[in-house]
């Protein structure tokens, strides 16, 4: 059996595609999300021993300081964790509440602070490699009509080169950078003239699945990236060249 990674968001989108292509290729994926019925939906479609699925909600302080240690009840050690759990409006900042600032900041960036520290305290002196895989966006390196997404997946891009210093040479972090990919529930709250931007920055043009950014999520906690940390990875058909 290969290594046990950890999916956060796991029952929707990205984190579906990641979790299914994790079991694909071989490993045990712990997926946790606070859509019980996504996640039981999962569970039913994969039909495996290889998947434990995890009722969570990773807007809650207590749970993000509680998650990590809680698994190591029950593992006795973990090879990755995809942070990928997100939150986006597609809302001016002028109509954010004080209660929803706090959401996205503590859901697209304090939780990979939290995941992130907890999984490398227990892992940094485990030997051998283990992989963290951060999900930002394009809009952390080209801004957002949502303010506070682009604001929080900029930080996920600083925390990443941040924390491949921090957690080498035992622990690689690195990060996805996807544009517009279809069936998620951002890509139906983004306003049409922002995709109809992305569709025409596009440079190649077949539509963008969680799939293919799955594909790259599963590269990056494999060997063959075993030479790579510190990196944001760009899934955007060429819409952004950097």
């Amino acid at each position: 059996m290969k290594d046990k990674i950890v999916i956060t968001g796991a029952a929707n989108g990205i984190g579906r595609a990641t979790a299914k292509a994790c079991l694909e290729a071989g490993f045990y994926v712990i997926a946790a999300d606070k859509d019980r019925n996504g996640l039981q939906s999962l569970l039913a479609e994969s039909d495996t021993q290889q998947l434990e699925i995890i009722e969570a909600d990773f807007s809650d302080i207590s749970t993000l300081k509680s998650f990590i240690p809680q698994l190591y009840y029950r593992h006795e050690s973990l090879g990755g964790l995809v942070n990928n759990a997100g939150l986006y409006r597609g809302q001016s900042v002028f109509d954010y509440s004080d209660e929803q600032i706090d959401e996205m900041c503590t859901v697209n960036l304090k939780s990979l602070v939290y995941l992130s520290r907890e999984f490398a305290q227990r892992e940094m002196s485990a030997g051998g490699s283990r992989s963290i895989v951060n999900i930002t966006s394009v809009a952390g390196e080209v801004g957002s009509f949502d303010a506070l997404y682009g604001a929080t997946k900029a930080g996920v891009i600083g925390l990443t080169k941040a924390n491949a210093w921090n957690f080498a040479p035992s622990i690689r972090v690195n990060a996805v950078s996807p544009a517009l990919v279809r069936n998620t529930s951002i890509f139906d709250r983004i306003p049409e003239h922002r995709r109809r931007e992305y569709e025409r920055q596009e440079i190649l043009k077949d539509p963008i699945q969680p799939s293919a950014v799955a594909d790259v999520i599963v590269f990056l906690l494999g060997e063959k990236s075993r030479h790579m940390t510190g990196q944001v990875i760009a899934v955007d058909n060429g819409a952004y060249p950097r």
